[in-house]
């Protein structure tokens, strides 16, 4: 089967992908939220959506120390 995805999903990842750069991971606010205890990430901007507005990004530029999340 085939299936097609279309929505907001492919619309985020898709502006994801084109304002990303090389070498870099771009997560988004919402994945942000997820894993900001595991990795250390800069906030770059905020990206504009098509349908959804500005949406803040952020770079993953490490894993998070373990002391770190002991608390």
């Amino acid at each position: 089967m085939a299936f097609h995805i279309w929505g907001d999903t492919v619309n985020i990842a898709s502006h994801m992908e084109s304002a990303g750069e090389p070498g870099k991971v771009n997560v988004s606010a919402y994945t942000y939220y997820l894993i900001r205890k595991e990795f250390v990430c800069e906030y770059r901007e905020k990206l504009d959506a098509k349908g959804k507005g500005a949406v803040d990004m952020y770079f993953v530029v490490g894993v998070a120390s373990p002391t770190a999340n002991a608390t």
